[in-house]
């Protein structure tokens, strides 16, 4: 682990809302997060109520105003780094005070930290002065990190006028972040986008200053070692260095989801750490040859590079493990972190279902207006909504944030295929088409089951801090990973940190599987789902997919059979089983009619 970092865990993106103050909640405690970018409006509206709630200075930034979006974002993670700053600055001073927050940092340390236990000793017999200078060196906040999803990149108009690339929606949230008085990373998901990253390329602050240290850094959320290779390799021709590649999982994790054609957890980090240091090295080779191209500083020696992963963890042990063998710099804690209303934004009503909250309530979904897989919860109260406005015979959304709007299936501007516009233009196409009445339903079914997300994801934090959902309305979605199945209890911050370092266990059930194999099994279940749904004959295509996906899941779990048999250390009292869910998974596997 990272010795400058106090904790070994981070928390992930959680949907649009719910994670949106979290570094209000725990920067000041070492934990690092991660803040949706997107909706500026809800920014907005939170910076008014935290302004009022710690008495800062606060002015509206109305749409009028020429880049409205990025100067929304700026001063809303201005706010909250001066917020997390202050509460960090107040917390140092309370050392000496019992069930101050300062005891809150250093007890929810792991109990290995070298931090923890320098201060352990220091308590022994310390001069006053000598502990205050320890701890101004000593002790860090957690890192306020933004996310940017690639794909929501939409373009915007003025006066019926279209405005530069610069105005796009993902364009303005990254410079919202580099004008921004943060020293974090953004994190760039769902993807690569060209356009994004050679916008990345105008800010000297992705650049090494004399110093060689990096204002803003990139963080690279990827789902196997060919990703970030390509994607690290094209940023470094431009002089730009990857601090951090987030390696997720593609179908056990929480939001949307993006399968690989069969490449599991376990060997994607295997061959990313087996491979560390050709994909430092290439990287750095051409970052060199670009940053003195440019005439910038140009160390002598690779930046710093972290590796991390995230998905579906669960158990102390698998956080250990994963650590330790992959040699990961942090473990991603995101699903388990819903229950816990000390650092995330979950209406009662929605946190009530993910407590009850089973294995068949937690599905993938088609909802995202985005095409790409959803994770979602059954009876979400945004879902219902959907469903109401169905039987009422008017089925989409108002569309009120428009920031999936990127549908261009009917000219421009363009629409989000689960706005109300959309879907009545896409019926009446429909009716129209001359399809069999069976057809029709089945398309018909398809179009209305798009969700209004890009709201939705961000309801609950206006819900929980009880600000105007005039606009919003009060429908909520929620997106939690499979993983959510085997957390029944609210927690306190402390309680979610202390099982993460195996302190308690919060997990009652007993059958809860081991994130490897939940992930095997999630993936052939996707399979199986695309072998039914695929009409045969197949094309070429079709078959090599087939064939490559299920080549890729027996590999996997080859490897974890090896990984499992010769581990030391770890999972002894679960080998016997999990090599038979193994050797159960490997005749299911065997049994697809996949050729």
């Amino acid at each position: 682990m990272n010795k400058n970092t106090p904790h070994s865990f981070h928390i992930p993106v959680l949907g649009i809302g719910y994670s949106i103050d979290t570094p209000v909640k725990v920067a000041h405690l070492g934990i690092s997060s991660v803040i949706s970018l997107l909706d500026d409006m809800l920014m907005e509206k939170l910076r008014e109520f935290y302004s009022n709630k710690f008495d800062l200075p606060f002015h509206a930034i109305s749409e009028k105003i020429d880049d409205f979006r990025a100067k929304r974002i700026t001063a809303y993670l201005n706010m909250v780094d001066q917020i997390a700053k202050n509460k960090f600055e107040e917390l140092k001073t309370t050392y000496d005070q019992k069930s101050s927050e300062f005891s809150k940092y250093i007890e929810m340390l792991h109990e290995s930290s070298s931090l923890k236990q320098k201060f352990e000793q220091l308590k022994k017999d310390w001069d006053q002065l000598d502990v205050k200078q320890w701890i101004h060196e000593n002790l860090s906040m957690g890192s306020i990190d933004v996310n940017i999803m690639t794909k929501v990149d939409k373009e915007n108009y003025h006066n019926h006028e279209k405005l530069p690339i610069e105005y796009n929606d993902g364009h303005a949230a990254l410079r919202g972040f580099v004008k921004s008085d943060l020293s974090s990373s953004v994190v760039l998901s769902a993807g690569m986008s060209t356009r994004l990253y050679n916008y990345l390329e105008t800010f000297d602050e992705f650049f090494p200053d004399k110093d060689f240290r990096l204002k803003k850094k990139i963080t690279l959320k990827v789902s196997d070692h060919r990703s970030a290779l390509i994607q690290g390799k094209y940023l470094a021709k431009k002089g730009l260095w990857v601090s951090e590649y987030r390696i997720e999982s593609g179908l056990n994790c929480g939001g949307h989801a993006f399968p690989t054609t069969g490449f599991l957890l376990g060997p994607v980090l295997e061959e990313i750490n087996r491979n560390r240091e050709t994909l430092i090295n290439q990287t750095f080779d051409l970052l060199k040859i670009a940053l003195k191209a440019k005439n910038r500083p140009c160390p002598e020696q690779p930046l710093e590079i972290k590796i991390t992963a995230q998905g579906g963890v669960g158990t102390a042990e698998e956080h250990e493990f994963l650590a330790e063998h992959y040699q990961l710099d942090s473990v991603g804690w995101g699903t388990p972190f819903l229950l816990v209303p000390e650092v995330v934004n979950v209406d009662e009503k929605t946190l009530g279902l993910l407590c009850n909250a089973r294995e068949e309530d937690l599905f993938i979904s088609n909802i995202s207006p985005l095409g790409v897989p959803f994770n979602n919860l059954r009876g979400n109260t945004k879902d219902l909504e959907k469903e109401a406005y169905i039987q009422q015979h008017t089925p989409g959304n108002p569309c009120p944030k428009k920031y999936a709007a990127l549908s261009n299936e009917f000219g421009e501007p363009t629409l989000c295929t689960a706005s109300r516009k959309y879907q009545k233009l896409k019926i009446e196409e429909l009716k129209t088409s001359g399809l069999s009445e069976e057809a029709f339903q089945e398309e018909y079914n398809k179009v209305v089951d798009k969700a209004c997300i890009c709201v939705g994801l961000g309801t609950s934090a206006l819900l929980v801090n009880h600000l105007d959902t005039k606009i919003e309305k009060t429908g909520v979605s929620v997106c939690p990973g499979p993983n959510m199945a085997y957390f029944s209890e609210v927690m306190s911050l402390k309680e979610m940190v202390d099982h993460i370092y195996g302190k308690i266990n919060v997990i009652s059930r007993k059958d809860r599987p081991h994130m490897f194999i939940k992930e095997l099994t999630i993936y052939i279940d996707y399979l199986k789902g695309k072998l039914e749904e695929t009409s045969r004959p197949w094309s070429e295509k079709q078959q090599e997919y087939f064939n490559t996906f299920s080549d890729n899941l027996d590999k996997g779990i080859q490897y974890y059979k090896t990984l499992f048999s010769t581990v030391k250390h770890h999972f002894q009292d679960k080998k016997s089983k999990l090599m038979a869910d193994l050797e159960k998974f490997e005749i299911q596997l065997k049994n697809l009619p996949v050729r």
